[in-house]
């Protein structure tokens, strides 16, 4: 299950690192999709979690670091859908992992570019 933040607490976690004297909360990127779909992460840690929120299509989801052979992947720790977020570099393809179908993964957006 992934777990999903409103717009308005996003709107307050990605503003925290704007006020002055607020400590920092991540790093914030946006990233446009070659197909033109706009996907914002903030990058950041809970305890000894890396972890990135996501904010697309009108919905956020907490997705948290995941093994990965190279870039950094993020997911969530279950047998059911939910998003992968995967990066290297200055790109990344977000990806439906589909709980009903053994965790096949499916592209939805790829070449996603760091702005």
């Amino acid at each position: 299950m992934t777990r999903r933040l409103s717009g308005p607490v996003l709107a307050s976690v990605l503003l925290a690192g704007c006020v002055p004297g607020a400590a920092p909360v991540g790093n914030a990127t946006q990233y446009i999709c070659a197909d033109g779909a706009q996907i914002a992460a903030l990058y950041g840690k809970e305890g000894d979690e890396d972890n990135v929120i996501l904010s697309y299509r009108g919905e956020t989801f907490h997705l948290i670091q995941e093994m990965s052979g190279s870039g950094v992947r993020y997911g969530w720790p279950s047998d059911g859908s939910n998003y992968v977020w995967w990066t290297k570099g200055d790109s990344a393809t977000l990806y439906w992992k589909d709980g009903t179908k053994g965790g096949a993964e499916s592209v939805v957006h790829a070449d996603c570019v760091a702005q």
